[in-house]
């Protein structure tokens, strides 16, 4: 039934003039998780925090574009990748303005071993939303993929600025160690 909701959502998508809606601004409730994570005692604390801020970034402008979100991850959930880059492909024109579409998109990308592909997504969703721990974590190990240690490090280094109990926190002394300009 899910697949069909899901067709019918893309063919929807043609045939509606529809437009999204802004995507909510959660950008008081990101500073107060932000400062949580800061100061988190450990790293349970810390992860607990950082589920909180995926729950804010995977919080979709309308029920369409939650869909279409939900339905594209569940897709990548089960090595589905075709059908998630059909659904945030469909995310991304229908919210051109919603971070995480874009986010997800560099996701599969990179699952995909795309990663040129995925640099430009998770940067249009750093550019919506700067304070994107996901998307400059996903940046980092992109970067990382292509061989670009230093930049990696930078955005490694700014992601766990913001919450520094991130599992890839480990990554930044081998990353240090090879960079050249920093």
């Amino acid at each position: 039934m899910k697949s069909l909701v899901f067709a019918l959502t893309l063919l929807g998508t043609a045939a509606t003039a529809q437009t999204c809606p802004p995507a909510p601004d959660h950008s008081a409730a990101l500073t107060a998780l932000i400062e949580e994570a800061r100061a988190a005692p450990d790293r349970q604390a810390g992860m607990i925090v950082s589920d909180k801020m995926w729950a804010l970034w995977t919080e979709a402008p309308d029920a369409r574009a939650q869909e279409l979100l939900d339905e594209g991850m569940e897709r990548r959930q089960s090595y589905d990748y075709d059908g998630a880059m059909t659904a945030f492909e469909a995310l991304v024109d229908y919210c051109p303005d919603y971070a995480e579409g874009y986010n997800q998109r560099a996701f599969i990308r990179y699952l995909r071993e795309e990663f040129e592909a995925a640099l430009p997504d998770l940067d249009a969703a750093l550019a919506r939303t700067p304070r994107h721990v996901a998307a400059l974590t996903g940046k980092a190990l992109t970067l990382v993929a292509l061989g670009r240690n230093g930049e990696a490090a930078l955005a490694l280094r700014a992601a766990l600025d913001m919450n520094p109990w991130l599992s890839e926190r480990a990554l930044l002394p081998v990353l240090e160690q090879g960079e050249d300009a920093l």
